[in-house]
């Protein structure tokens, strides 16, 4: 692992054309996110940074990066511009994000200087209690402490008629823009000229959950693509029973461009259908995995904070965001989904870069996926939490 501090805008113009075989990032999302000046930037809707980002990939090569549901468009347009192919949007769903909406009947009291009376409490449950059951439990976790919070009744005549209403959904979803730098020629001159341009699929099928999930999935998907003989009808959708088997015996479902962390919310959602897409999992000690003796603190105390901003208000604000983490990054991503992701379009014994390490995750998943990476980061205090969390991804089975 190679880290350079910096921003990024200048430390890729130090690296080769063509030096790189995948980059798979988390930008800023552009929402002035907890007050950071790194989130409002306008870096990542700029097209001469992902021009960077294109010279130094090799042909073929892949992006993934995601986006905010609020902004995801100004940055794919961004890359698409920059002379990328967008291929396609990966879609990360989660069941753990909290609404942030603007409590309008509130509002409108206090603009009236009015006080509300107090009918009961609720409790405030910290972010990662997966549970109804964890949820009643008011105590320190992983993410921090549960609080108690009033209940209120509105007191203005405005108030009431505007109980109920808000100003923001509740995130569930993130989505990835998966682009491609042109090939060279064809597909198979460019894999085997380049070691590029194409995606690991078989390494990154989804499991069967059982031996009946296979046989199921594998009688109603059989044809000719995939090994079995030759058919004496067409009808691929309805009678399998002219279809003689061959050699089918795939490892699992074709990846999707669906994947989701197996909350409580997402499954219950979904089903059976769950099976169906790649689960993402996160544990709750992976955060903090290798930052032993590293002191707490909240993503609020961090510097780069704007002057007058949302802070902790903000969308994107995360786990520990006020009781503290030893890694107090506000955004960091499971290790199992980068770990999937870096793996997806990664080629062997390629290099893997990221213009926006952030707190490490790619590279600690490049590093535990054995490949070789390179990350950018310009917020220097990240950058001890970067090397202890890929430190400990190579001696530990944490993750």
């Amino acid at each position: 692992m190679k880290l350079l501090h910096g921003d990024c805008r200048e430390i890729l113009k130090s690296l080769p054309d063509a030096s790189v075989d995948s980059i798979v990032t988390d930008p800023p999302y552009e929402l002035g996110f907890m007050g950071k000046s790194w989130d409002s930037t306008g870096v990542a809707y700029d097209m001469k940074m992902w021009q960077e980002c294109l010279r130094v990939l090799k042909p073929g090569g892949h992006l993934l990066a995601f986006g905010g549901s609020r902004t995801y468009h100004r940055l794919a347009c961004a890359i698409e511009d920059a002379g990328f192919d967008v291929r396609d949007q990966i879609m990360w769903v989660y069941g753990s994000g909290f609404p942030k909406s603007h409590n309008i009947s509130k509002a409108i009291d206090k603009a009236a200087g009015a006080e509300r009376e107090v009918i009961g409490q609720k409790l405030h449950a910290r972010k990662g209690v997966a549970s109804a059951e964890e949820r009643t439990t008011i105590g320190a976790g992983a993410f921090g402490e549960a609080r108690m919070g009033d209940i209120t009744t509105p007191a203005t005549d405005g108030a009431k008629q505007w109980d109920g209403w808000g100003t923001a959904l509740k995130p569930a979803h993130e989505p990835i823009v998966m682009a491609r730098k042109p090939l060279d020629g064809t597909v198979a001159n460019n894999v085997l000229t380049h070691g590029t341009g194409g995606i690991n699929v078989d390494d990154c099928r989804v499991d069967f959950v059982s031996d009946e999930d296979r046989n199921e999935s594998t009688t109603k998907n059989q044809h000719q693509d995939f090994g079995t003989k030759p058919m004496t009808n067409n009808n691929v959708y309805g009678d399998y029973s002219m279809m003689q088997p061959a050699n089918y015996d795939p490892t699992g479902r074709f990846p999707a461009n669906f994947i989701h962390d197996g909350s409580e919310e997402v499954t219950e959602l979904l089903g059976n259908a769950a099976r169906f897409f790649y689960c993402a999992k996160a544990s709750k000690a992976e955060r903090n995995a290798g930052l032993d003796g590293f002191e707490n603190k909240s993503a609020g105390e961090v510097t780069n904070r704007k002057e007058g901003s949302a802070g902790l208000q903000n969308p994107r604000a995360g786990a520990g965001r006020t009781t503290g983490n030893k890694n107090f990054h506000p955004t960091v991503k499971p290790i199992a989904l980068m770990r999937y992701l870096v793996r997806l379009v990664t080629p062997p014994n390629g290099l893997v870069l990221d213009p926006f390490a952030g707190s490490g995750s790619t590279l600690v998943a490049a590093t535990i996926e054995k490949f070789d990476c390179i990350g950018i980061e310009m917020t220097d205090e990240y950058l001890p939490i970067i090397e202890a969390r890929v430190a400990h991804a190579k001696t530990d089975t944490l993750f």
